[in-house]
């Protein structure tokens, strides 16, 4: 009895009482440990303690509380900025906002759905499978509460501090022993431990002056993707990165459970310091957050449209439409032989790229070595070199994968515009055309230099005058504005064009490799246009009615010969209402073989309805020249009382030109105002941003729209992309570039592009893409017919800068990307670049293959699965390592 009356109205004893209050305080900090474990994705405190009512206040209760949650604060660090090799992420890559303060719950939402796609230096598999990976990565943090917010926790960064170490798997039951012996005191220590460690881990922050430092805009490009910098290192694969993923995601499935079955005084604890290691490591190294938005399109034409950092609509050039590969015709269909000329690389796709064991190239050609020019074992299979066969483009079978060897003492070339007075003797060490035409002024010995007066045989006292002399003779010339294309016809050292220049003229200059030796490379050494061919038994590599003005300077051509046959194909390539100048003994001298070519020449150039404006005598020069004008209707055709030359039949078409025979006939002018050739382009330089005339809007361009929206379009993508990434984010020093060719034209926009720097860029259309060849010459620039499957004609190391937009990826469905990258290495200069914009499983084959030939990897980017790369030229070569001065 007495103790019920204890029970029911006595007070408590203070043991009693203690007892009580300390259990209510232990359940109350057993539902705030929980709280704090599901409401944060912060790295989980090392240990926790587990305190009986016996050793306990109710005061050092919420200090150990207070202590963590404090340690678990200071845990979380602001975003960390990935850097590359040449500096911090650009700002529009990556929008975090202020790396340096925490995020509001705006911040947060926008950070996971809007933010560009980062940087994946992938291996090839594309960002398909990244955008999984990650998405899946994501997922998993779906169960983070509200309360988040209150705390100024970013569930971003905390996924980095966590994939910095990575969970190890050990028995669950072992754990918790370990953590029932741990000291809330400890845990405080603990925790301010690893908040160190993960500090030291995510690296530094960047400061807001660096970010505006590093603000290099990064543009979408033809291909509707867009691209950021990249410093991705110990790149994984997706299958390993999918695999790892799928680890992670297992395992905290698997500690979920576990907690689950846990009583509810164990859920306290957390994983231990000994579970935090480097597995997952690689994923915040290589995984980055993507986009899953997909950009908007707009419903008129089907163009994806990208929103900016301004929150303004860019339009992005897309993918190069079905539809325009019915509507434009190729090379490989306009030229009738072209089946039988070449059947190199079907089924040769490179499907993995084995390490090359690269050897220098074993010719007779040595360093001047030209694949499809110096192809002994053909030439000495041809029946007649009459008409030059053997100076004509003879590929070999299987393209070589060798390289060239450097000349003994190669130097850097001395660069534009000193190049073209002078230039390094051994980097073309040949010295018969200085003897033959030094007292012309072509070229002389001077030392360690090779020096060119500017001279030539018909402008002994140079180019300049000469220049001066021809526009007097006939003003309408006009060079730099109605005269802006033209072709040099066996050009000598090509001075001639290289003071065009200074008139705003480029020049197309070509000459045969013959027993001169080197003119072409003399050429292209000083830094002016030239290639290696000939007028031997087929076209030339060019459109027809493309240059408006030819020039021959005592090229040596016998025109008059065959029925005019080579004349014709001048013909063929003039612009209709072009002028051709001839400067050659016939025209100012009297002897008696000048006198009957004189005849011939003048009966031919009647027929094929030619007008002699005049002749003109130089007396400074001694010499002469005499300009014809291209008639530009038919009228005179059709008056004509003979067939003579004869007119070209309806189904010769005038544009094929890759591997065509000479056809001696001429074919009719265009006589409809919507025909290519009918009238003569703007005036330069309005005609370099002025759509063609005959591009009408019925007619599909090569990106889908109307074709002269399309050119627009295309026009000012590249000078977005070039002004925004490749003269800031490429590592490239554009200043010392002066020899370019665009591998893959379209419309030429990319050298249109770089107009105002002193550089000239070749225009290459692939034989097998769209003939846009006609429009890249009808805005005032020049160009090529060419298959990378083959060997270009050119001499080796003669380009400062290669670029290639989605080229190799073509290239690797018909021939070997091996060859391919052993002709780039064998045309570029030592110190020269190549920039590479291709999908990322072929933009890291290239890289890998550049690797492998010792060149320097400047710059990779990648993002939805486009890359671009850039690469220097070192002075590498098998045996010989040692870098010349």
């Amino acid at each position: 009895m007495p103790t019920t009356r204890a029970r029911l109205g006595r007070r408590p004893s203070s043991p009693s009482y203690s007892s009580t209050i300390t259990t209510i305080v232990f359940v109350s900090l057993c539902v705030l440990g929980v709280w704090l474990l599901t409401s944060t994705s912060v790295v989980p405190p090392k240990s926790t303690t587990r305190t009986s009512t016996t050793d306990s206040t109710p005061s050092s209760f919420t200090s150990t509380i207070m202590n963590a949650h404090k340690t678990i604060t200071n845990t979380v660090k602001p975003t960390p900025v990935f850097k590359d090799s040449q500096g911090d992420l650009p700002d529009d890559a990556l929008k975090t906002g202020d790396a340096n303060r925490p995020q509001d719950t705006s911040e947060i939402d926008k950070l996971q759905t809007d933010v560009a796609s980062d940087i994946t230096k992938d291996s090839g598999g594309g960002g398909d499978a990244l955008n999984v990976n990650v998405d899946q990565s994501l997922q998993s943090k779906e169960n983070v509460k509200p309360e988040d917010e209150k705390k100024n926790v970013n569930p971003v960064v905390a996924e980095n501090a966590q994939g910095l170490h990575g969970t190890e798997s050990v028995d669950e039951q072992e754990k918790q022993k370990q953590l029932e012996t741990q000291t809330s005191e400890e845990s405080s220590i603990t925790h301010k431990q690893e908040a160190e460690q993960i500090t030291a881990a995510t690296g530094k922050t960047t400061t807001g002056k660096e970010k505006a430092e590093e603000d290099v805009s990064l543009d979408s490009g033809n291909d509707a993707h867009g691209v950021a910098t990249d410093n991705t290192k110990n790149i994984l694969s997706d299958h390993e990165q999918q695999k790892r993923l799928e680890q992670h995601q297992q395992q905290e499935d698997d500690q979920m459970q576990q907690k689950q079955k846990q009583p509810e005084e164990h859920t306290q604890g957390v994983t231990s310091k000994d579970q935090i290691k480097h597995d997952e490591a690689p994923l915040v190294k290589d995984i980055k957050i993507q986009n899953d938005h997909k950009a908007p399109v707009n419903l008129t034409n089907n163009t994806p449209v990208l929103k900016n950092e301004n929150h303004k609509t860019e339009i992005i050039v897309p993918k190069e439409s079905k539809e325009s590969k019915k509507a434009w015709s190729t090379q490989a269909d306009q030229s009738v032989n072209q089946k039988e000329r070449r059947t190199v690389g079907k089924n040769n796709q490179d499907s993995s790229i084995p390490e090359q064991n690269w050897q220098l190239c074993k010719v007779e050609a040595l360093a001047d070595y030209i694949p499809c020019l110096d192809n002994e074992d053909a030439i000495k299979k041809l029946k007649t070199t009459k008409h030059y066969e053997h100076r004509e483009r003879h590929c070999p079978q299987e393209p070589p994968t060798c390289l060239v060897p450097l000349p003994q003492g190669y130097k850097t070339p001395i660069e534009w515009p000193k190049s073209r007075d002078k230039i390094w003797y051994h980097n073309v060490p040949h010295t018969l055309l200085a003897e033959v035409k030094g007292h012309q002024n072509w070229v002389k010995v001077s030392g360690e230099f090779l020096t060119f007066p500017g001279g030539g045989t018909q402008f002994i006292h140079g180019a300049l005058h000469y220049l001066d002399f021809v526009q007097e003779a006939v003003p309408e010339i006009a060079w730099g504005k109605r005269t802006r294309t033209v072709l040099d016809v066996g050009c000598g050292v090509a001075s001639f064009g290289g003071y065009l220049f200074e008139r705003d003229v480029l020049a197309m200059s070509f000459a045969p490799k013959d027993e001169h030796e080197a003119q072409v490379q003399f050429a292209l050494e000083r830094g002016i246009p030239a290639i290696s061919a000939v007028m031997g038994t087929q076209r030339l590599p060019f459109p027809s009615g493309v240059f408006d003005l030819v020039h021959c300077a005592r090229c040596r051509v016998p025109w008059h010969e065959e029925g005019g046959a080579l004349l014709l194909e001048l013909n063929r390539v003039l612009r209709p209402g072009g002028y051709f100048a001839w400067s050659a003994t016939p025209v100012y001298q009297t002897l008696e073989e000048d006198v009957e070519i004189w005849k011939e020449m003048s009966s031919l150039t009647v027929a094929m309805c030619w007008e002699l404006i005049t002749i003109k005598k130089d007396k400074l020069n001694s010499a002469g020249v005499a300009i014809y004008h291209k008639s530009d209707t038919n009228e005179c055709y059709e008056q004509r009382k003979q067939n003579k030359p004869p007119m070209c039949k309806q189904d010769d078409d005038p544009n094929a030109a890759w591997y065509v025979p000479f056809n001696s006939c001429m074919h009719r002018v265009p006589s409809k105002e919507t025909e290519r050739g009918y009238r003569w382009p703007v005036e330069w330089p309005e005609r370099l941003q002025t759509p063609p005339y005959w591009l009408n809007r019925s007619q599909v361009g090569i990106y889908g729209k109307p074709a002269p929206d399309d050119f627009a379009a295309d026009l000012e993508h590249w000078k977005r992309l070039i002004s925004k990434v490749y003269m800031k984010g490429l590592g490239i020093s554009w200043s010392n570039v002066r020899n370019a060719m665009d591998m893959r034209a379209v419309y030429g926009g990319f050298a249109a592009a770089l107009r105002d720097l002193k550089m000239w860029v070749v225009n290459v259309v692939n034989v097998n893409a769209p003939d846009t060849l006609p429009i890249i010459y009808e805005r005032g620039l020049f160009g090529i017919y060419h298959d990378w499957c083959e060997s270009f004609s050119t001499y080796p190391r003669t380009y400062d800068l290669l670029h290639a937009d989605h080229l190799f990826s073509q290239l690797k469905k018909r021939c070997k990307i091996v060859a391919v990258m052993a002709e780039v290495d064998r045309i570029v200069r030592p110190g020269g670049k190549l920039i590479v914009r291709d999908d990322s499983a072929t933009t890291k084959e290239v890289e890998n293959l550049l690797k492998s030939l010792h060149w320097e990897i400047r710059k990779t980017i990648s993002q939805n699965q486009v890359g671009i790369l850039s690469a220097q030229k070192t002075f590498w070569r098998p045996n010989a390592t040692a870098a010349p001065t």
